[in-house]
């Protein structure tokens, strides 16, 4: 495992952390906790000293598995963040009130990395009015928050306003080789980086797309003209881990195959050590993506639930394949097989149940128009055959399950 230096406080972090935000599932969509647990205490003896976790993540549920994780004298050889949860925050009092319960499901008497959660300009400016840099300035002075951060979804000018508006440990910004002028970018990331601020990455796969084990025959294609081999994933991950600016990356790994990869990759990647043709080839990459997907869905699930029981993640997860592998009819099976219900026995959630409400672009941290595209996907994915197919699929399903 590699490490690098967070610039103010001269901790030495591993350039992986353990993102917990998508711990291994069950069937019935339960989190397979001893898995979990597994997981993450194998990482941290590979070196992994670092573990992100939040209010919302899993319902709830990530911090308390995180906590019961880092027993057994684990807690003492990593750093655990989490992050105050902003848009549940009216007051002043609220502040202590989220902290001192996340203490306590953490099991713990401090938080390392404290991160006031997906900031934009709006949500920063009721934070302040409403007192968070006292509450920050109070928690660090009596132990609860050893340091101070934020994460970001949101623009650039407010990126910098808010990174020049509190003395910031930390930032967390959305990172990929697609997102190079997205949110905070590489513009973004740079001037935070002169100001001393540690940058942890999330979403460097954006969302799994950029790692697929088997990529679109285009990316493939491009990845086939390097003289050295790497698989998907690694080309993501070393981008990134190029950019000296990068503290760590944070990726959700919940794959015992997903781990050692990635602690294979972190034990190799350093900084500038790509070299000039195979940045250009990753831009390329980049280029051919963005011609070929069509959402810029990362597959966080701030978006649910909806209202109408919408799929949202995995109606943008099938239409985004179809478009990146260009098979319609398969997408069409698999998107009737996933949304119809009758494999996790709840309501069809199909593009064509939105009402088009709008709860969803209050929540998504992309902005994505989600009601739009779900209209667009009503129209490649649904329509004539699709009755046919859901009965096919719910014929299938009951054959398998006699």
């Amino acid at each position: 495992m590699r490490y690098r230096t967070m610039p103010k406080n001269g901790d030495e972090l591993s350039v992986l952390g353990f993102g917990c935000m998508r711990l291994p599932m069950m069937e019935g969509g339960k989190i397979h906790v001893e898995k979990a647990i597994g997981q993450m205490r194998h990482a941290i003896d590979n070196g992994v000293n670092y573990l992100d976790t939040a209010w919302p993540y899993h319902g709830g549920a990530s911090e308390t598995i995180v906590g019961t994780a880092l027993q057994d004298g684990y807690r003492d050889k990593v750093k655990i963040a989490t992050k105050l949860p902003t848009w549940l925050i009216n007051s002043r009092t609220d502040m202590d009130s989220y902290l001192d319960k996340q203490l306590e499901k953490l099991r713990t008497d401090r938080i390392d990395y404290y991160l006031l959660h997906a900031l934009n300009g709006l949500t920063w400016d009721k934070l302040a009015d409403l007192g968070v840099a006292e509450f920050l300035d109070t928690a660090i002075a009596d132990g609860r928050i050893v340091n101070a951060g934020f994460s970001f979804h949101g623009v650039l000018e407010d990126f910098t306003r808010i990174v020049d508006s509190y003395p910031w440990i930390f930032c967390q910004i959305q990172y990929n080789y697609l997102d190079q002028e997205y949110q905070a970018g590489t513009e973004g990331l740079k001037y935070a980086a002169d100001r001393e601020l540690g940058i942890i990455v999330m979403e460097p796969l954006r969302g799994g797309n950029l790692g697929l084990p088997e990529p679109p025959p285009a990316i493939g294609s491009l990845w086939d003209q390097s003289i050295t081999r790497r698989t998907p994933v690694e080309w993501a991950l070393r981008w990134i881990w190029n950019h000296p600016e990068v503290t760590l990356i944070l990726s959700g790994m919940n794959e015992d195959a997903h781990i050692a990869e990635n602690l294979r990759i972190a034990d190799q990647a350093a900084a500038d050590t790509l070299t000039q043709q195979e940045l250009a080839l990753v831009d390329k990459a980049a280029s051919t993506y963005k011609q070929l997907m069509r959402v810029d869905c990362t597959g966080c699930g701030y978006c649910v639930p909806c209202p109408e029981k919408v799929m949202i993640p995995a109606i943008f997860e099938v239409y985004n394949k179809m478009h990146l592998f260009g098979n319609k009819e398969e997408a069409k099976f698999i998107y009737v097989a996933r949304m119809c219900g009758v494999i996790s026995g709840a309501k069809p959630g199909f593009a064509s149940e939105c009402v088009q409400c709008g709860e969803c672009l209050e929540k998504c941290p992309q902005s994505i128009p989600i009601p739009d595209i779900l209209a667009d996907v009503v129209d490649e994915l649904e329509g004539p055959g699709m009755e046919d197919r859901t009965e096919f699929v719910k014929r299938m399903f009951k054959a398998e399950h006699q």
